[in-house]
């Protein structure tokens, strides 16, 4: 596989919360960074990390990917569902894959997105319009 679909691959088994292979497609020395956190390095480390965020449910959407040799660069939005919690993190992943597995993974986001969303309805206020 080369950088891109080890990537895609990554995706495909967060979507299925395949651990196996989520696990299975990082380096041993693995750099995992979400930028509003600390790095967390190696695959034992992260697995601990992610342990601590359990998901009974994930659907990550790239809508866009780029690819420069060993990096790729992701645009993505990922749901997760939590209980009765839905979540909804607009994100940017920037990936370096070394031997076919992830050596660093970074993913940039708003802290404010893991907030749990309401699955009930919203109303919507009425607003008065704004007169030039």
């Amino acid at each position: 596989m080369d950088a891109e679909q080890t990537v895609l691959a990554f995706v495909a088994a967060w979507n299925t919360l395949d651990e196996e292979r989520i696990y299975g497609l990082m380096a041993d020395d693995i750099v995992y960074h979400n930028m509003p956190m600390r790095p967390v390095v190696g695959r034992e480390a992260v697995r601990a990390h992610l342990a601590g965020w359990p998901v009974d449910a994930c659907e990550w959407i790239v809508s866009h990917i780029a690819t420069r040799g060993a990096v790729v660069l992701t645009e993505r939005v990922d749901h997760f569902v939590r209980g009765m919690d839905r979540i909804t993190v607009p994100v940017m992943g920037a990936f370096e894959v070394a031997d076919g597995r992830i050596a660093q993974w970074r993913d940039y986001f708003d802290m404010g997105a893991l907030k749990p969303q309401s699955s009930k309805p919203q109303s919507n206020p009425q607003t008065k319009p704004v007169q030039a």
